[in-house]
This record gives structure tokens, C-alpha cells and sequence, in this order.
């Protein structure tokens, strides 16, 4: 069994979103446009009321799912078709936008530290022009493995004995928060033709010899296994893995379509009032 190594170290660029939000982005960067199936990755982190409070006032979105993980902090999610989530610190939110959603993301804190990430992942054609859904998750409903300096929160795919609870059925999609006591290891089996990579958002780890400082993210080439190694600090980090795509991906602003006529009608149908086709149904505990 082949072991993954690192391909790409991307750090990430600074980009403010929203009403003047600052994230920082990997994925969906000059130096890394996608990851199929992964369009955008964003991690937002702050103390600090004034780089957070704006938040992200009604937007919206078609063609693709977002995943927000928040790990500390409570937003609100509220959206066109009538879903009001609450998302707190160590929850989960899915939503498939597919033939179109508008959507607000705002803080209900008003001090303290707010960050999490948030992973754009695409739609085949054929689900693009789908009924949007959405999934929330509370904190307790996400399974976690505790074991040998490790403690693994399942948010989709397995790990261990435990089942996530996203299931991204277009990409068969993995996503762990690892947390590694200071030189403790982690491994993983995955598909081969699984895309994969790894983001640090505490500490520092390391892959096949290569550090991954903070805030680094890093695409791992070919293999079947991942083997990751925390630093002389506690490291944690999130390991994400999709079956690819392999569509033509044309983006532009909210919208990821195949083609630049799907793009166009879609900014028709924002200004026009056509977007929002369908009412999701929310799921979740």
C-alpha cells in the first residue's frame, strides 16, 4: 500500500468577503484555481469584533454545496427558502444550492474568537439544476475517536467505528478534524482516486518529511494511504478527500457552472428574480 506525499504546499492569500469580512483562502487562489471536486476553501479566525461582525449579509449561490464547520463562535444561517440555522462552535452546516439559494451567514456574538472553514464542493451537471437541500448539525451529533494522543471528529466518511454525518453522495466525500497531542501520529486509508489534502490550523504537522506550518495547506499526491505527524506542539487539522468530478468548471462570482451560457443565465435569472426555484427541505439533529 502506497503512502500519499505532499504535491503542493499552497499558503493561504488574504480576501475579504461579505460586508468587509477578512478570510483567508487556499483553495480557489492564483496558485491553486481548484481541486477537483474542491472549488473554494476559506478559514476565518478572529478575536477581534471589528474583522467578523459584518458578517455576510444575503448572497447567493448556484450550481455547487458549501460546508461550513464552525470551531468556535455561533452564526446564523437564514436563507430564501425559509431555513433559519444556528450554528455553534464544534457544529456543521450543509447546504446543496444546486439549481439556486440566497443566503445570509451573520454572527450572534458580539466579542470573542469566531473561525472555522468553509469548503466549496462541486456538482456533477447532472445535479446542478437539482432541489437545493440543506443539513445542520449540533455539536453533540458529530462522532468523534478518541484514542492513542489522537481525537477525531467524524463530519463525513469513517473513521474508526464511526460513521460522519455528511453524506456528499456526488464525491463520497472525507472531512476530519484531527486534533494530535505533540508527536503523536494519525493515519488513513483512502481511495486511490480520491483527491486529498490537508489543512493546519493549529500547531504543526508533518507529511513524508515535509512540515506543514500553520495556516499551510497542503494537496497530497497519489497513494492509498495518509500518514501525518504532529510537531513538538499539539497540531490540529482538518484531512479532506473527494472522488473527483471531472467536468469542465467555469466559475464566476456565487456561481459554478460547465459552461459560460450557464453562468450568464444564471446572473439573468439573480436579476431577474428567477433564481430560487425550489424549496429545500432541511435535515439534521
Amino acid at each position: 500500500m502506497s503512502t500519499r506525499v505532499v504535491r503542493q504546499i499552497v499558503r493561504a492569500f488574504e480576501i475579504t468577503e461579505g460586508a468587509g469580512v477578512t478570510v483567508h483562502r487556499t483553495i480557489g487562489t492564483p496558485a491553486l484555481r481548484n481541486l477537483d471536486p474542491f472549488l473554494m476553501l476559506d478559514h476565518f479566525g478572529s478575536d477581534d469584533p471589528d474583522d467578523y461582525i459584518a458578517g455576510f449579509p444575503s448572497h447567493p449561490h448556484r450550481g455547487f454545496v458549501t460546508f461550513t464547520y464552525m470551531l468556535d463562535g455561533h452564526m446564523e444561517h437564514r436563507d430564501s427558502m425559509g431555513n433559519c440555522g444556528d450554528l455553534r462552535s464544534g457544529g456543521a452546516q450543509w447546504m446543496k444550492a444546486a439549481s439556486g439559494v440566497i443566503h445570509s451567514e451573520m454572527p450572534k456574538q458580539m466579542d470573542g474568537l469566531m473561525r472555522g472553514f468553509q469548503l466549496w464542493i462541486n456538482l456533477p451537471a447532472a445535479e446542478k439544476m437539482s432541489d437545493p437541500a440543506y443539513q445542520e448539525f449540533t455539536p453533540h451529533a458529530i462522532p468523534e475517536v478518541v484514542e492513542d494522543g489522537r481525537k477525531v471528529r467524524v463530519l463525513a466518511g469513517e473513521y474508526g467505528d464511526q460513521h460522519g454525518v455528511i453524506d456528499d453522495p456526488g464525491t463520497d466525500m472525507q472531512y476530519l478534524d484531527v486534533g494530535l497531542n505533540a508527536g503523536a501520529k494519525f493515519s488513513l486509508d483512502l481511495p486511490a482516486s480520491h483527491t486529498v489534502f490537508v489543512c493546519v490550523y493549529d500547531g504543526e504537522a508533518e507529511i513524508g518529511g515535509t512540515k506543514l506550518p500553520r495556516y499551510s495547506l497542503a494537496v497530497l499526491g497519489e497513494g492509498e494511504k495518509v500518514e501525518i505527524q504532529a510537531g513538538s506542539e499539539d497540531t490540529r487539522f482538518i484531512c479532506v478527500a473527494g472522488k473527483p468530478i471531472g467536468e469542465p468548471i467555469v466559475q464566476h462570482g456565487p456561481f459554478v457552472m460547465n459552461t459560460r451560457a450557464e453562468i450568464e443565465q444564471a446572473f439573468r435569472d439573480y436579476q431577474t428574480g428567477q433564481l430560487v426555484k425550489k424549496k429545500a427541505l432541511m435535515t439534521g439533529r
